[in-house]
This record gives C-alpha cells, structure tokens and sequence, in this order.
C-alpha cells in the first residue's frame, strides 16, 4: 500500500477543516482585502527591485535593497557572506520555516531592463521571474506583521541569491549546509514566478557542462593538417546525439552553448562548448554523463589522427579536451502523503483553486534532496516571457495568490504546533 492510500477520508476531512478555522479568524480572513488595498505598494516593489541589475554572481546592489525593507517591517535583518538577505519574524516555539525567493536574474551585466508599466501590466526583463516572488515574499511579511497573523513557529524571510543558471542554488546550498538556521528550518515554502496552478513537489536534476578543446592553431592553408577544436567539437556533438535518451524516466540533454575561432582562414586555438543533462533519476544524468565524456574522448582522438592523415608530412600536433562541470542540481521528492503537501493541498480545495503537481528545477531541489519539507509555489498573478527582454506580468487577482501562499504558512506553523505539543 502507498502512503498516498493511508491517508484516510476523515484525515483529508480534517485537515480541510482545520484549514477552513484557520482562514475564518478575523485577521486571516482579512488578509485577503489587505493584500488588494496595498497592490500599489506590492506593485512598486516589484518595479523597484526589477529595476536594480542582478546579473548571475552580481546580486549584492538587490540584496541590500531587500534587507532595508525587510528592516522598514520590523524583521531581524541580516545579510550573509553570499548576500543572502534574511529577515526573521521570531516566534514563541524552536521550530522554524523558511520563505524564499530567489533575487538573481539570468541577464548579465549590462541588460537593459527597462522595466515600466502600461495600464495594469508590468514590463521587464525578470519582472515575474523573479521580481514578483520577492514582491509576494514582502506582501506575505507585511500582512502578517500588520494584522498580526497567528505563528507560533519563527518565520525566515530569505531573498536568496544563485538560483538561475550557473549560480547552481548556491544561495540555498548556503542556508541548509553552512547559515546559522540549517538546523532549524523544518519546513520551506520558495515563491518563484507568477500563477497559482502548480505545486512543485518533485526536484529536477540536472548537471551542466562546460567542454573546451585546445590546440596550436594556425594559418588555414601554411598550417593544413594542424588539428582543428571546432572539428572535434564538431564529430563530438554528432556521437552525443545519438545517445539513446529514456523516454521513463524522462531524461533530455541540450547544447545551449558553443563558442569559438577567429576568422574563417584561421585553425582556431579552442572551441568550446556547454551542455546541459536533466533528469527525474540521478542514474541517468550519470549514464549520459559517461556517454559525453566517451563521446569528447572518441571525437578529439578522431580528430588528431585525421589531422596527421591530412598532411602526414607536418610533424604531428594534438589536441586537449577538458570537461567541467559548471552545474550540478541534486534531484529529490516529497512522499505523497508529506505534510506539507497535503496542507498545500487542502489550502488549494478550501479556496477553490486548482493546481497539478509538477517536477521541476527550483530552490526547492536543495531541501527536497536532504530529505526536507519543501515545495515551490507560484507568486499569484499571471506573467510571460521569463528569460527574455520582453518578459511580462499582469497583477490582476494576485490577492487570490497570496492568500494562498499565507495559509499554507500559516496552516505549516499550527501543524509544527500540534507535532511539539
């Protein structure tokens, strides 16, 4: 029997019930209306902090951003060694859960944000990927301090650093291995992007790459028969794509990336190339992994030998390949009948909203491969376009978001209350 099936009709019943009490106190049932009167205010912080640059590894100008308005709230502010910004709403019990998102975008130094409005929409690069998680992070601490919501658990507030690309999750690798809270958070709720239809449950691995093959180089025609990087990156490439992929567990690869040369009359003296690998089981990252490696040594072997065949009278040269890894993202799940997932679950059939359980790559990945509760949620609203200049987000009904990312906290530290007592 599966976990999912020992959960019974009267615990589902009660669970629902015990979030229906929880929402129809005063102050929580206020929280609604409170989140739309100040939409302004939600709305402004998330253009100001879209505005600030936040290239991979260049967050500190958002984080300092972040700590002052978590300080302007009343938390206990701090910023870490990475510029993870925290702000800590104590509470009466040793328990503590985490609130996240992520501070970092994808555009390096020197985009052009150009974040404005027209009519209700909101404009930008990183406007809802991740500009409308900090601001929900910021509505969600602002409701509870200013009505006085329920907790008895802590609540951290973490604008993280590092989670696109080649920041790896460093900031939340920091918060559950190295900061002064990794022991203490038993539950962690991570805001990221727009809508209300999804809970992450399940973390998707991935492992990326950075290939680079080098040689002397030379004159296209004084220097025929040098071997060429671009070739074996080439002939690489080819043996890699035809690596049997499993449809289940699903598993893909990608090259997103390959650089380099000169000019067309030159033998370039590098090439180089990134590749990413994802899959929902750990074996296959490491077996497509082995299959990349195979397929850079076969190829740059390849391409020495025929270089020596093109002009056998050249005294031979060789090629070097090296293989980096730039990126390495731990998979895991939650159990189907966690904790916080049947309250987020709850939370969903109490308000009327209807949202799938999904896989995917999020700051969640670093708890739910400890073995933590966590799961990843939408910030409300709706948005588009993430990871390019033309990115949107339209606020319309981010109340109804909130509300829902608020009880899942709310319901979390009455269950962490129940579990001490």
């Amino acid at each position: 029997m599966s976990p999912a099936s020992r959960a019974t009709p009267s615990d589902i019943s009660g669970l629902q019930q015990k979030i229906a009490e929880l929402a129809a106190l005063p102050a929580v049932s206020a929280a609604t209306a409170w989140f739309r009167e100040h939409e302004a205010q939600i709305g402004a912080w998330q253009m100001e902090l879209a505005a600030i640059p936040a290239p991979p590894f260049g967050e500190a100008a958002r984080s300092q951003w972040l700590a002052a308005q978590f300080r302007e709230l009343g938390l206990v502010t701090a910023v870490d060694a990475l510029g993870n910004a925290t702000g800590h709403m104590p509470g009466t019990s040793p328990s503590m859960i985490s609130i996240s998102a992520h501070i970092d975008t994808v555009f390096p130094s020197g985009t052009p944000l150009r974040i404005r409005q027209e009519g209700r929409q909101l404009l930008g690069a990183g406007i809802s990927d991740n500009a409308a998680g900090v601001a929900a992070l910021l509505a969600i601490a602002a409701g509870i301090k200013e009505l006085g919501l329920p907790h008895t658990s802590s609540l951290l507030f973490i604008g993280n650093v590092g989670e696109e690309g080649e920041g790896d999750l460093r900031g939340m690798r920091h918060i559950f291995s190295e900061s002064e809270w990794r022991d203490s958070i038993a539950a962690s709720v991570v805001i990221d992007g727009a809508g209300c239809d999804t809970i992450i449950a399940e973390a998707l691995g991935s492992r990326r790459f950075e290939i680079s093959v080098t040689g002397p180089g030379g004159h296209s025609w004084s220097d025929f028969g040098v071997p060429n990087p671009i070739m074996a990156l080439g002939h690489a490439l080819h043996l890699f794509a035809e690596t049997r992929v499993s449809p289940q567990p699903k598993t893909t690869f990608n090259v997103g990336v390959i650089s380099g040369g000169t000019s067309v009359n030159s033998i370039p003296e590098s090439a180089s190339m990134r590749v990413d690998i994802r899959s929902t089981s750990p074996f296959e990252i490491e077996r497509l992994e082995m299959e990349l490696r195979r397929a850079v040594e076969q190829a740059t072997i390849a391409e020495n030998r025929a270089a020596a065949a093109r002009n056998p009278s050249r005294r031979p040269t060789e090629l070097t390949a090296d293989m980096r890894i730039i990126g390495n993202r731990p998979a895991g799940e939650l159990r189907p009948d966690a904790r916080i997932l049947r309250i987020a679950r709850a939370v969903d059939a109490h308000i009327g909203n209807t949202a799938q359980v999904q896989r995917a790559s999020t700051d969640a990945n670093i708890p739910l491969s400890l073995g933590r509760e966590a799961i990843a949620l939408g910030a409300g609203g709706r948005g588009g376009g993430a990871h390019t200049l033309q990115e949107w987000f339209d606020p319309s009904g981010r109340e109804f978001g909130l509300q829902r990312i608020l009880l899942v906290v709310l319901a979390l530290a009455a269950a962490l209350r129940e579990a001490e007592e």
